[in-house]
Formats: C-alpha cells, sequence, structure tokens
C-alpha cells in the first residue's frame, strides 16, 4: 500500500471516529434532558396532583316540603335536621388555590313537614241508629293539618372544587326513608241524614255535634328518594395550609359552613285505592265501625281520617325539596412523606438576613 493510500485511511478512521463521538455525545445529552423532563414531570406531578384524603362529621338543618303535582293541596311547610359521617378526597396542587374535590358519606335524616287546607269536605257514612232506621252520619270536615314525620337514612355523593376559602359541591343524594308516621287533625261538624226525616243536628247524645275534633295517627310507606344536591360555602376559622418543616403533620382540622338545596327529581310517595265509600276529595274517612252500624260511642270516637299522602286522588307525584344550612369538620388522615412546604394561608415567616446572618420571624 503507498504512503499516500495510507495517509487517506487514516483521515477516514479519524473522521468516523469524530463521527461516533459526535453522536455519542448528543445521545448523552439527549438522555440527561430526558433524564431531567423525567424528574421534572415527576416532580410536577407529585405536587400538581397531590391527594389528601379527609375523615368528616357533618350537621344540617333546614326547611323540609313535599310539593304535590296536579294537587289541590299546596306544598308543606316544615323542618329537618340530619347529621352523619362523610369521606373527602381532594386532589390537585398542594400548594395551589384551586383542588378538586369528591365527597361520600352516610347520614341519619329526621324532620317534620305540614299540609294545612281550608277546602271543606264532606263524608258520608250509612248507618242504623238505635231504633234500626237507616241513614246517612255526614262529616263535614274543615281546617285539616296532615303532618308527617320522617326517619330517613341519605347517601350522598358529590363533586366539586375548592378555591382558597370558597367550596362548591354538586351531586346526587339516595335516600331510604324508613319510618314515617302521619297525624292527621280536623274540625267536624256530624249530623244524620234521613231520607224520611232529613237533616238532624245538634244532638250530642247521639254524636251530632257542632262542632268536634278528628284526631288520626297512622304509618306512611314512601319510596326511595333521589334529589339533585347544590352546597356552597367556605371555610371558617384557621385555614388547613401551612409553612414550615414537616409541614404534611401541620395539616389542621377544616372547619366549613355553607348553604345547600336538595331538589327531589323521583317521585316518593305510595297511592293506594280507596273504596268509593271512604273517598271524597282529600278527606277520606274510614268507617266508624266495620259493620258500619251506629253506635254512640264509635262514630266520632273511631273516626280515622286517611293520611292524604296515601290516598290516590291525592297527586300525580310528590317531589322532596330541602334547604338550609351545614355545618362540616373534616379531620386529615395520614400521609406519608414529610417536608417543608412554602404556603400563603394562615402561618408565615418572613426571612431576612442582616449580617451576613438569617433570621426568621412570625
Amino acid at each position: 500500500m503507498s504512503k499516500k493510500s495510507s495517509t487517506f485511511a487514516a483521515q477516514n478512521r479519524v473522521q468516523s471516529y469524530n463521527k461516533k463521538l459526535k453522536y455519542t455525545n448528543n445521545l448523552v445529552k439527549k438522555l440527561q434532558t430526558y433524564r431531567l423532563l423525567l424528574v421534572l414531570m415527576l416532580i410536577c406531578g407529585t405536587v400538581e396532583a397531590k391527594v389528601s384524603n379527609y375523615f368528616g362529621i357533618y350537621a344540617q338543618g333546614g326547611e323540609w316540603s313535599l310539593m304535590p303535582s296536579k294537587s289541590e293541596v299546596g306544598m308543606s311547610l316544615g323542618g329537618v335536621g340530619e347529621a352523619g359521617l362523610v369521606y373527602e378526597l381532594q386532589a390537585g396542587s398542594r400548594y395551589g388555590t384551586t383542588r378538586f374535590l369528591f365527597d361520600v358519606g352516610v347520614g341519619a335524616q329526621g324532620g317534620v313537614t305540614s299540609f294545612r287546607s281550608d277546602i271543606p269536605a264532606q263524608a258520608a257514612v250509612p248507618s242504623i241508629d238505635l231504633q234500626g232506621e237507616q241513614f246517612d252520619y255526614i262529616y263535614d270536615v274543615t281546617k285539616r293539618t296532615d303532618s308527617y314525620s320522617n326517619l330517613a337514612v341519605q347517601v350522598p355523593l358529590m363533586i366539586g372544587v375548592q378555591s382558597g376559602r370558597f367550596y362548591m359541591l354538586a351531586g346526587v343524594k339516595i335516600g331510604a326513608n324508613v319510618l314515617t308516621k302521619a297525624h292527621s287533625l280536623a274540625d267536624a261538624v256530624t249530623y244524620g241524614r234521613y231520607a224520611e226525616y232529613g237533616e238532624i243536628r245538634h244532638n250530642p247524645d247521639v254524636q251530632f255535634f257542632d262542632n268536634c275534633r278528628i284526631d288520626s295517627r297512622s304509618n306512611v310507606q314512601m319510596k326511595l328518594g333521589m334529589d339533585l344536591s347544590l352546597e356552597i360555602g367556605g371555610r371558617i376559622g384557621a385555614s388547613a395550609d401551612y409553612t414550615g418543616y414537616n409541614a404534611n403533620a401541620e395539616r389542621r382540622v377544616e372547619y366549613r359552613l355553607a348553604g345547600f338545596l336538595d331538589y327531589g327529581i323521583s317521585d316518593i310517595h305510595y297511592a293506594r285505592q280507596l273504596a268509593p265509600v271512604q273517598s271524597t276529595a282529600f278527606y277520606d274517612i274510614n268507617p266508624a265501625s266495620a259493620d258500619y252500624i251506629y253506635k254512640t260511642t264509635t262514630m266520632v270516637d273511631n273516626a280515622q281520617l286517611t293520611d292524604i299522602m296515601s290516598t290516590n286522588g291525592f297527586a300525580s307525584k310528590v317531589n322532596n325539596l330541602v334547604v338550609g344550612l351545614k355545618f362540616t369538620v373534616l379531620f386529615p388522615l395520614p400521609e406519608s412523606g414529610d417536608g417543608c412546604a412554602i404556603c400563603k394561608d394562615a402561618y408565615c415567616s418572613s426571612v431576612r438576613r442582616r449580617g451576613g446572618g438569617v433570621k426568621y420571624e412570625e
């Protein structure tokens, strides 16, 4: 091989080596960049997708109404209270101002609500008097009140957002009505209507009263309910964000106060069919005795007003409505990892350098 050829081969080897070296350097630089990006992604993901878990208790109270549709009787008015347990997940930046919220819980709810109606109604019960003559025992009913006491188990499923001290939750609440009782009161005028004698009134000895009170109590069956729920409020007192060493362990209890609204989207009442003799508009009176025989001690004393929620003519459906205030206490569940967090709420430190030293001031 000539000297010129040998020199040319050596140059080719050097150029090839330089190319490989350059490629290797570029690859190393890219790998370092990828590693840096990966580390940044992990750091950002840890910070931005920080998840905190809370266990809490809540108490709420407000106005409770039952709203019948296509009914001559308007909505009821009353009060309700509820207490329960809740689990809350908060996701988002620990040090940011906005976090995603997810709540699930269970609570016991109790309340009383009443329908009031001045619509006059009349019921006639076929009877036989002490002389064996047939007549209709008439109830003229006015100023009726039907009150319903209810005990229910509520399961809320809510999602929302928290920004600073403000928060909002929206979702559904599923309610199982486990115990419902009705209490019906009404004023009544009672008299007899004979085919031969006409109307006979004003005779208390045979229970023809100008004014008497009918007081009835019964159990009521109600369907499973589903409410759309909205809750808007804010944290009160000291904030849950802190600064300093071991900030994870320094998370404090959160206190919240909010207004809420629950609107029922399902029909919650059962309507049973009543015998024609028992049903007159919304004033349904059970016979005083099974054999319809007139007895001086039973016609008023044993008269029973069938609660209007259980009648077939009351409404096509009944919806639930609750509006009130809610107080919640959230306790932070343990989290893994310690560290120093720089937060802007509740606890602040300023650092001033003086004379080459560092001084911390609260």
